[in-house]
């Protein structure tokens, strides 16, 4: 049987209801927990040649790990971490891309209970150098292929703290560096769970996540070593993972979404991993990797499936595939009904953060997707829509996306913002963690999205998120990105502005501005509108991909002043 109804106590299909899951899911786990103990070496006894990643390299190289085999491999991460002297607490940074070191090297920190930064291979030196000095890093792991050594050499007379650099991928560099994939290799492959004070307790820091900095500097986000069992609502009940299937979540190792969608839920059910190891994103090429392997279940952002759905999707034999989802972003409605009328699989959204798990989605057996919202709160969270003074909003009101903590912490909720108490009370008090996001709840208690509090433009009274209008547009063929903002105006307080990137062949004119105009108007409220349009070849973005709106409100108040 999958692994979470150990913790669970049922399987996904033994709850009749949707109340009955609501009031009855419980997670139970005890104080000493550690997901690669207590899971991977679990699985690995009683199937220890059950497969837990399929890897293919952006050659066609294929490598097959079962579950003894990443037992034994983070069993020698763990004694090669110790042999750099790496001990409970420290904090090592993993730029490891879809390399599949990452995933024995992640569970090796945890089973000496060392925290794990990933990390992406955009960062350049002085992204390297303020993580070192605001974690307090002791060891940098660093992939081989491509460039991210030579922005880690040039970073290291900043980096303070760092003592280790190891790379990946046998590429050759002179001291300090050091191999990665020799020194594991020598190492023995039984680890001994740490006793006493070296034991982790489940309370204790296993993650920290640095968020995409869209309006400052990254905020650093822990996590305990309970956060792996939050993603069984993630693996089991959002992307529904089936046992012996083969599981697609596209992301690689330095954002969050790969733990969300590369390991912890989906081995919890039973599920193995296919890890392609891509440079570039290609619709025709992933769609020919999912045949060829028979993926089961498919997590892509909206953007990778309307590129998919360009392709004629009746040329590839996907009929293993069982369940899609989505998340990130607007999901076009046009996406949607294509990719339903090609493939017979409807998409299912779902919200989280970088601070929290899967706490709202729709994709329960007894719910069908609303489009464009993003669900139900998840059993186990108690999310609600809070007016500025703390209060409940009703339905149609938009407010901030607020959890609930008075009756104990969900799992998969962060524990603060590393070494920043002040960061920290000022989204979690008074037993409410503030997400920064706002939306609004209909009858039926589905969430809508609007956006960031500080992305809201009020304009006339209204309160306009961006996200709906953005939505709106992304609806029309000449749009392949845009971002909405607002404007100041001495009449309406702020007007909206749309920012976008057309697609390849439109052209800026008056007359495409009108059109674009009145289809807002008659797809959304039409104050909502965007008054001003302005047309750009590329949208300021973090390194994560994340539109940074906050750089084209500045950019406009630099024109105005």
């Amino acid at each position: 049987m999958p692994l979470y109804e150990k913790f669970v106590g049922r399987n996904r299909d033994d709850f009749a209801t949707l109340e009955d899951l609501r009031k009855n899911y419980k997670v139970s786990v005890g104080e000493h927990f550690n997901y690669a103990y207590d899971v991977v070496d679990a699985i690995a006894k009683e199937t220890p040649d059950k497969l837990c990643m399929l890897w293919v390299s952006k050659d066609g190289e294929e490598k097959r790990f079962t579950f003894e085999m990443m037992r034994r491999l983070s069993n020698q991460a763990a004694n090669f971490f110790v042999s750099c002297g790496i001990k409970k607490g420290d904090r090592v940074l993993l730029v490891l891309k879809r390399g599949y070191q990452f995933w024995y090297c992640l569970l090796g920190l945890h089973r000496i209970g060392a925290i794990a930064i990933p990390a992406t291979h955009m960062l350049m030196a002085k992204d390297y150098s303020y993580r070192a000095n605001a974690a307090d890093i002791k060891m940098f792991v660093i992939s081989g292929d491509g460039d991210p050594t030579d922005h880690v050499t040039e970073a290291m007379g900043d980096c303070k703290t760092v003592e280790i650099y190891a790379v990946s991928n046998h590429k050759e560099l002179p001291a300090p560096w050091i191999d990665l994939d020799a020194g594991i290799e020598s190492q023995p492959t039984e680890f001994a769970r740490p006793e006493g004070e070296n034991e982790n307790l489940s309370s204790d820091p296993m993650l920290i996540f640095f968020t995409s900095g869209t309006s400052g500097y990254p905020k650093m986000v822990w996590h305990d070593f309970t956060y792996p069992l939050g993603h069984i609502l993630t693996g089991c009940f959002w992307h529904r993972v089936v046992d012996n299937g083969l599981h697609f979540t596209i992301a690689d190792t330095g954002w969050g979404k790969a733990l969300w969608g590369k390991i912890y839920g989906q081995w919890l059910g039973g599920s193995a991993v296919l890890t392609y190891d891509f440079d570039k994103f290609n619709a025709h090429d992933i769609l020919s990797k999912m045949e060829k392997y028979k993926v089961t279940t498919f997590c892509a952002p909206p953007t990778m499936y309307r590129y998919m759905i360009k392709e004629d999707l009746s040329q590839y034999n996907l009929s293993a595939l069982t369940h899609c989802t989505t998340a990130g972003e607007a999901l076009n409605p046009e996406v949607y009904a294509q990719w339903l009328k090609q493939t017979g699989h409807k998409i299912f959204e779902g919200f989280g953060q970088t601070e929290t798990t899967l706490c709202c989605m729709t994709a329960f057996p007894w719910m069908q997707p609303r489009l464009g919202s993003m669900g139900l709160p998840s059993p186990g969270w108690r999310i609600v829509i809070a007016s500025p003074e703390g209060e409940e909003c009703p339905a149609g009101v938009t407010g901030e996306i607020c959890v609930r903590t008075d009756g104990g912490k969900p799992f998969g909720l962060f524990g603060g913002y590393w070494k920043d108490e002040e960061k920290t009370r000022a989204a979690w008090h008074d037993d409410l963690y503030h997400t920064g996001d706002t939306a609004y709840k209909d009858e039926l208690g589905f969430l809508w999205f609007v956006g960031r509090i500080d992305d809201v433009i009020k304009s006339s009274g209204y309160r306009i998120g961006p996200f709906e209008v953005e939505s709106a547009l992304m609806e029309h063929p000449a749009v392949l990105e845009c971002a909405v903002t607002g404007v100041p105006d001495p009449d309406r307080g702020f007007v909206v502005k749309a920012t976008i990137v057309l697609t390849k062949g439109y052209v800026a004119s008056p007359e495409l501005t009108k059109e674009l105009q009145n289809h807002v108007k008659h797809t959304t409220a039409p104050y909502k509108y965007p008054r001003i349009i302005e047309y750009v070849d590329e949208l300021p973005k973090t390194i994560s991909g994340k539109i940074r709106r906050v750089e084209i409100r500045e950019n406009d108040q630099k024109k105005q002043n």
